[in-house]
């Protein structure tokens, strides 16, 4: 639950920062007639991805065996990567990312097409929707319970829906240095936590051997992810597993140590015009 809650809070984020940020603009040119469009093609965006994401699930759902396992580690690496992109690119484009998309309503209004502004929210909408499809199905890798995953997405996602109106409506407590700082650290631990949880699963079927079966095993239920809450958060916030191979421990700080500290020390400020939509009635979207 907790990391599909993560997943969907940020992702859900992005897609609403986007969505807010274009009708915001074309409220300011007095355009908001064409904010139909906008709304048109993240709907058609939306449904695509959703409908995409079903088809993977069901399709991954229906293997077992060793085949099965071999799928889900190949998806947990790739959710892994997807995730460290998705991070880098965030806290780069932070800072332009006002800029860049009201030079693109720009272009899309001057084309005169109505959807070639449909376009600009469909495409953008549908690679986050088809990221946050690929990474829901990551977060599954391992997991016992869809139903907590499904109630903390919808979590996320509501609060990220109520997050945007806030920008979009200019507020000036929506702090996006600090959310996205925040919640990239925690991103990394669970692209580290995946990176783990393939390494398991290739081990399981076959593909990769061990050095160490076990580096440790720790016993009581409060730790175990079939038995204690904490467990159970550990293991879906950061692939914890009681009793992990070499390997796993390995490639989890061969990841963590060195792309925590790129992101970290590369993070700058965000300017304040990206906190906040609207300053004041004459001030430009963030």
């Amino acid at each position: 639950m907790s990391s599909a809650f993560l997943i969907m809070l940020r992702e859900g984020l992005e897609m609403a920062l986007i969505v807010a940020i274009v009708l915001a603009y074309l409220r300011k040119v007095d355009r908001g007639a064409d904010a139909k469009l906008v709304w048109y093609g993240a709907l058609a965006a939306g449904a695509i991805a959703l409908g995409a994401g079903a088809i993977i699930f069901v399709v991954v759902g229906d293997l077992s065996g060793r085949a099965e396992q071999i799928v889900e580690g190949v998806v947990a690496l790739a959710a892994a990567g997807v995730l460290t992109w998705m991070v880098f690119w965030m806290r780069d484009q932070a800072r332009i990312i006002k800029s860049d998309l009201q030079h693109r309503v720009d272009r899309a209004l001057a084309s005169g097409s109505a959807m070639a502004l449909a376009g600009l929210a469909f495409f953008s909408i549908l690679r986050e929707g088809l990221e946050t499809a690929l990474l829901l199905l990551g977060n599954t890798v391992g997991s016992k319970s869809s139903a907590s995953a499904f109630v903390g997405g919808v979590a996320g996602l509501a609060i990220a829906v109520a997050l945007g109106y806030l920008i979009y409506k200019g507020s000036r407590r929506v702090n996006l240095k600090s959310f996205f700082q925040v919640t990239g650290v925690l991103v990394l631990l669970f692209a580290a936590g995946l990176l783990a949880r393939g390494v398991h699963e290739f081990q399981e079927a076959g593909l990769i051997g061990s050095f160490h079966a076990h580096v440790w095993t720790i016993g009581g239920a409060w730790l175990s992810p079939d038995g204690g809450w904490l467990g159970k958060f550990l293991e879906s916030m950061f692939g914890w597993n009681p009793s992990p191979s070499l390997e796993m421990v390995l490639i989890f700080v061969a990841y963590l140590a060195p792309v925590g500290f790129l992101f970290l020390s590369g993070t700058r400020a965000v300017p304040t015009g990206v906190r906040s939509v609207e300053r004041t009635k004459t001030s430009a979207p963030a």
